[in-house]
Order: C-alpha cells, then sequence, then structure tokens
C-alpha cells in the first residue's frame, strides 16, 4: 500500500513471463537440432517444431507428390530415426514442445513418446502440444490426409489415450491462427473455433461412451479432456478489438464447459491459449514496416493480465518474402523479451477491467459469435458445416481484399505511403531471406530408401497389419494410439503409415468454397473488367477459359480463391480443382477443358521445381496455353521462371486483383491463337467447386 494508505495499483510480486517459442524447423532433423539448440540457448523457453509438408500430410521424401517440398517450410520426419536426431542432447522429459501437426499428429505424437522412451522418460512425464486440428485443416490450410469422420475418429483416440497416458500433454490446440489467415472476421474466428471445439468434444465423449466407460467415470474422464484442450489463436493488428476477441472467447469457453459439459472445476475451465500474432497483414512492399506490425499486435495478447497468452511465438519480419533466416527468429524472440523483461507490462493487475470501451467491444463480438454460432449447428455442427463456413471465409476475404484494392483500408507501404528508400535489409543475394539447398531433397530420398533396408522389415510389415486391422474394425470400436505407437517403434515411415490408413479410410478432397462464394459487388472498376472479357469472348469464339492450379502440396489456397472468384465474377470460366495436384493431373485438366490461360499458385517455396514440371507437362500434352504464376516467389527467382516459360509473375506486392485480372486478358488476347484445341467439355469450378 501507499503511504496514504490507498492500495498500490501494482501486483504485489511480478508476473512470471508467458512461455516463448520460435516456430522453426527447416532442411534436415540435423540442421533443425542445431537451430533448436541455438534458440534454446538465447533464451527460448519452449519448442515448436515446424514439419515440411511431406510430413505434414503422409508422404515420405521419395513420394511423387513431395516433388520440391521436402524440408522446404519445416523439418522433414520420415521415421523414429529423424524424430531422434531432431530431439538429440534435448531432454524431453524437462521440455515443453508444441508441434503444428494435424492430419499425422497421431503418429508425430508416437515418434516424439518413442524417441523419449530411447531417452529413458517416461510418457507420463511428456509435456506439449500437438495442434490435431482437422476441421481448420479443411476450411484454411488443407494439410488433411483423410476423409472427416475418419479424421475425427483420429482426434478422439488421441484425446482418449493422452488424457489417460500422458497427462499433462495438449493432444488438441483448436486453431483459429489459419481462419483469421483465410479472411475471418473476429466474429468468424470466435465462432467456427468454438464450433470446432464443440464437435471434437462431442467426439470424444462418444469415443470413451463406446469404450463403455460409465456414467459417473465419463463425466470425470470429460472434465479432464476439456481441461487438457487449448486453442491457438491470431491477433491482428487492430490490437484493442484483438484484445476483446480473447476476452470473449474466454466467457464463452467456460459458457460452453458449465452449460454443455457439466464442468465445475475452475481450473479446468480456463481459457488456455498459445498464440502467434497475425501473418496475413505481413508485406512484401516495404517489409521494415512488419516489425512494427508485429510488435502492436504482441501487445494484443499481454497487455489485459486477464487473456494473456500462456505462450507466444511471433512471425519473422520478412515472411512475405521467403523463409526466414536464423537472424530474422532471433529478431523476433527479443521482441518478446523487450516486452516480458525491459516493459512494466508484467507489473500490473488487469489494466482493462471497468473499462466501457472493452465491455462494450466483448459484448458485441460475443452477440456476433453466438448468432454465427447457431447458423453452423443448423448445418448440423462443425464437420457438416464445412461447406458454408469455406465460403463464408472466401466471401470475409473477399471483401477485405477489396477494401485495400479501394483503398478503404490502408496498408502503408502496400496502398498508401508507398514512396520508399531502398531497403539493406534485403539487399543481399539472398534477398534477406533463408534458402534450403536443393541438395536436400535428393539426400533426404537417398536417407529414407536406406533406412528401409537396415530395419526389421517383417517386423514393420507386422505393425502396420495390426494397424489396418484396428482401423478397419466395422463399429470404429478399436483405438489406433497403441498400433501407432507399435507401428513407430517397429521402424514404419510417415509414408507407410499413412497409407495404410488412407487403404482403409479413403482420400478426400476438401471443398474449394468457389463455386458457393457469393457474386462480387458490382463496381465501375469490375464492369469495365466484364466488357473486356466479353469483348475477348467476342475474338475467340467461346467464353475464355482459365485454370487455376495448386501443385505440389501447398495447401494455403487463399490466394488461389481469390483469383478463381474474381475470374469467375468478370466473366470468365473457371476451372479449380482446389489443392494437391501432380504436374501431370494439371497438364490433363488443362487439355481437356481447353483453357486459355493456366494460372499456378505457390507459398511453399517449391516454385523452382514445381512450375518448370508443370510448364514440361503441359507442353508434352500439346497444350501451349500461357502460365502465369502467383505466390510467395523472391525476386531472384523470377528471371529463371520466366526462362522456363512462365509469362508472367505476381507476389504479395500485387494485391490489385481486378489489374492482375486485366493483365491475363490482355496475355490471351495477344496468344489467342495458340489456345488450346481440346474439346473443353469438362466440368468447371463455376459449377463444380
Amino acid at each position: 500500500m501507499h503511504m496514504s494508505g490507498t492500495p498500490s495499483p501494482r501486483l504485489p510480486e511480478r508476473d512470471r513471463p508467458w512461455m516463448m517459442r520460435t516456430y522453426a524447423g527447416h532442411s534436415t532433423a540435423s540442421a533443425s537440432n542445431e537451430l533448436y539448440r541455438r534458440n534454446l540457448a538465447k533464451g527460448q523457453t519452449g519448442l515448436s517444431v515446424a514439419f515440411d509438408l511431406p510430413t505434414q500430410t503422409g508422404y515420405d521424401p521419395d513420394d511423387e507428390l513431395a516433388r520440391g517440398e521436402v524440408g522446404k517450410v519445416g523439418v522433414p520426419i520420415a521415421h523414429r530415426g529423424d524424430m531422434a536426431t531432431l530431439m538429440s542432447g534435448i531432454p524431453l522429459g524437462e521440455m515443453n514442445t508444441s508441434m503444428t501437426i494435424n492430419a499425422t499428429a497421431a503418429w508425430l505424437l508416437a515418434l516424439y513418446i518413442v524417441v523419449a522412451e530411447e531417452q529413458g522418460v517416461e510418457q507420463s512425464e511428456l509435456a506439449g502440444t500437438t495442434q490435431n486440428d482437422i476441421i481448420k485443416e479443411f476450411l484454411a490450410r488443407g494439410t488433411y490426409a483423410f476423409p472427416p469422420a475418419a479424421s475425427m475418429r483420429l482426434i478422439a483416440d488421441m484425446i482418449a489415450y493422452t488424457v489417460e497416458h500422458v497427462p499433462k500433454w495438449n493432444p488438441i490446440n483448436i486453431c483459429s491462427y489459419h481462419l483469421q489467415e483465410a479472411g475471418a472476421t473476429p466474429v468468424q474466428e470466435i465462432a467456427y473455433a468454438m464450433s470446432n471445439a464443440i464437435a471434437v468434444l462431442d467426439a470424444a465423449r462418444e469415443r470413451l461412451a463406446a469404450a463403455g466407460t460409465g456414467e459417473a467415470d465419463l463425466q470425470e474422464r470429460m472434465e479432464k479432456v476439456f481441461g487438457r484442450m487449448s486453442f491457438f489463436v491470431n491477433a491482428g493488428v487492430r490490437f484493442i478489438e484483438e484484445h476483446a476477441k480473447l476476452r470473449a472467447m474466454s466467457i464463452l469457453w467456460e459458457e460452453i464447459g458449465r452449460e454443455r459439459y457439466e464442468v465445475s472445476d475452475a481450473r479446468q475451465l480456463r481459457f488456455r491459449y498459445g498464440v502467434q500474432v497475425n501473418s496475413l497483414g505481413l508485406t512484401e512492399a516495404q517489409p521494415e514496416n512488419n516489425v512494427q506490425r508485429i510488435v502492436l499486435e504482441a501487445l494484443a495478447v499481454t497487455l489485459g493480465r486477464d487473456a494473456r497468452a500462456r505462450a507466444i511465438q511471433l512471425p519473422a519480419w520478412n515472411e512475405a518474402l521467403g523463409l526466414p533466416r536464423p537472424f530474422d527468429q532471433q529478431w523476433s524472440l527479443r521482441i518478446q523479451q523487450v516486452l516480458a523483461f525491459e516493459t512494466d507490462i508484467l507489473d500490473y493487475p488487469d489494466i482493462f477491467e471497468g473499462s466501457k470501451v472493452m465491455e462494450g467491444l466483448v459484448e458485441e463480438l460475443l452477440a456476433g459469435a453466438r448468432a454465427e454460432m447457431a447458423v453452423v449447428a443448423e448445418h448440423g455442427g462443425a464437420v457438416e458445416a464445412v461447406p458454408y463456413m469455406k465460403a463464408a471465409l472466401v466471401d470475409s476475404n473477399r471483401e477485405r481484399i477489396r477494401k485495400i484494392e479501394s483503398g478503404e483500408l490502408t496498408v502503408v507501404g502496400q496502398n498508401r505511403f508507398t514512396e520508399t528508400e531502398e531497403s539493406p535489409l534485403t539487399a543481399d543475394a539472398q534477398g534477406g531471406i533463408l534458402r534450403v539447398d536443393p541438395a536436400v531433397e535428393a539426400q533426404q530420398i537417398e536417407e529414407v530408401r536406406r533406412w528401409r533396408t537396415v530395419r526389421d522389415g517383417e517386423g514393420v510389415r507386422h505393425a502396420l497389419d495390426e494397424l489396418a486391422q484396428a482401423a478397419s474394425s466395422l463399429d470404429g470400436s478399436r483405438e489406433l494410439m497403441g498400433p501407432t505407437i507399435a507401428a513407430a517403434r517397429a521402424g514404419a515411415t510417415t509414408g507407410e503409415w499413412a497409407a495404410t490408413l488412407r487403404e482403409v479410410f479413403g482420400s478426400y478432397r476438401a471443398p474449394t468454397g468457389v463455386g458457393e462464394a457469393a457474386p462480387s459487388a458490382s463496381t465501375a472498376e469490375l464492369s469495365e473488367l466484364r466488357e473486356e472479357v466479353a469483348a475477348l469472348g467476342e475474338k475467340l469464339g467461346r467464353r475464355p477459359k482459365i485454370l487455376v492450379g495448386k501443385p505440389g502440396l501447398d495447401g494455403h489456397s487463399n490466394g488461389a480463391e481469390q483469383i478463381a472468384v474474381r475470374a469467375r465474377d468478370s466473366g470468365m470460366d473457371v476451372v479449380y480443382e482446389g489443392i494437391r495436384l501432380t504436374p501431370a493431373q494439371i497438364a490433363s485438366s488443362a487439355l481437356q477443358e481447353g483453357v486459355h490461360v493456366v494460372g499456378l499458385s505457390i507459398l511453399s517455396g517449391s516454385h523452382r521445381e514445381l512450375i518448370p514440371a508443370v510448364i514440361d507437362a503441359l507442353r508434352s500434352s500439346g497444350v501451349s496455353a500461357p502460365v502465369v504464376v502467383g505466390g510467395i516467389i523472391p525476386e531472384q527467382d523470377v528471371a529463371a521462371l520466366k526462362s522456363a516459360g512462365v509469362a508472367a509473375v505476381y507476389t504479395p506486392k500485387d494485391f490489385d486483383i481486378t489489374r492482375i485480372m486485366r493483365d491475363i486478358v490482355e496475355l490471351v488476347d495477344a496468344d489467342g491463337s495458340h489456345a488450346s484445341r481440346a474439346s473443353g467439355n469438362g466440368a468447371s469450378a463455376t459449377a463444380a467447386a
């Protein structure tokens, strides 16, 4: 207390900082292990593992779909030997490890458990989190592997297993982060995340009941399940509203726990979340501005004590350019450390307590979220509502882009205050980013093939047979974590585990949201574009047709969806079949559909390998239509792509989609005599997406 006798506005004791992580991993397990150990030495207090796309989607490095993707956006983990190398010298009994892994989460946790055993650590001592949020993958990120029902079964099995055997582990991290990256408004982010959590909890309750758990035990175990549920959220630069969003999520989560699941323990009802602040708003233009954006976004999750994040990882300033280097990741870690240790942010009780502005914002968001949750429930819940939610996200993202195009939403350095000096941050030969050695992929292919020759092949076959039998149980009553751990211990590979389950569960293609998206509001610019497209159609003798393709395993389809929707609304016929296509599949579709132009989208860094492969496949099939490319493509790579036959390259700085459409119209007009001569009888995305 002060000398005057009034209470001190400060806490009696300063709060402990949140857990500080850096989302990291690239090239190989050994290179990533070295990076982790350096980051821990710099003061990072937890691990956050980024896996490459083949690992995330269940393919080995030598699979056709893994071409160009190995080691690009994360570390390749093909078997327990790779996991052992990744965690070498890191005491797993003392570490808190977050793994951004979804479709293959059960497999990666199994590898982690087996490697911990090799370190002499019991699984009951392991602490950490697997993201394991598959509904979000269907909506926003695209690293799914199995159909919805089978995916939910895997998640429920993993939850039931960890609550009993790995009690310190968070088996699922309901991830609203990627919803905002796909264009979600704060209301949508809250509503879809909470609806998702309800679907997961209901599936876990069904799984526990099916296993013969009695009513009293079932309620006790469900309280534990609820208490192990965590969230991974996003925080954009509108940090006041973003903080209100987190307070609203906390209120709703407690409400759901008490009313729907009859949880009474206050500790189990806490809204526990980690965060990576917004990457969608990071710009390629004047990328130095991203530093202050990241700092301001971090305030959203640290300023108010009652809604402060438990764990934070910040993106790097150059993520709109390519992969960040260790120095860039260090910069982001130091931002956290300055916030925690130099400012007085941890000295006070909740500074928003009693704020009428904050209370009003929270109530506004709660009302909107409850209304949107009711719509999802009317569709049958989150799993059944995936097509509805996907289309809603496509519409929201289109509205965000419209505001940027029109100048209604200011993005400094991109659509306003664009005059700039040359940045020394990007002046080096690599353009200020990390480049993965192309030789890494060949090395990983050789290594996984060597692994297959030295392991106990018979033991692996037996373990995979057991997994297949468990997955094939007609009533779905056999749990899958035990056989998965046995397969990991035997030496099976990531691709073999996933292929075994694909054979039983089948494959799946998520809805694109393009066909269901509402028509764009008519504007003068769009009307002019429609006239240009109609005039081109008169010259061609039919409507111009564009194929929008996503080669490889990159599931970030937001840009491709917006191009497809704008092309549709301008009067073009659109062929868009979604993500995860091989060069041969794209070429075959282009030939069958008789397209006039092919647009390819890649954000994973695999453009140097995949774009030339697609062009070769197109030309080998007799398709001469021009090819345009969009994605996170460094300036240093543009010349090589154009030499390979690319007509135009678009990157995040090219935010005006109507202008891109005009470029494409001019390109097709100039190339009209070279359009593919196929009959074009295939279904277009206008009707089928």
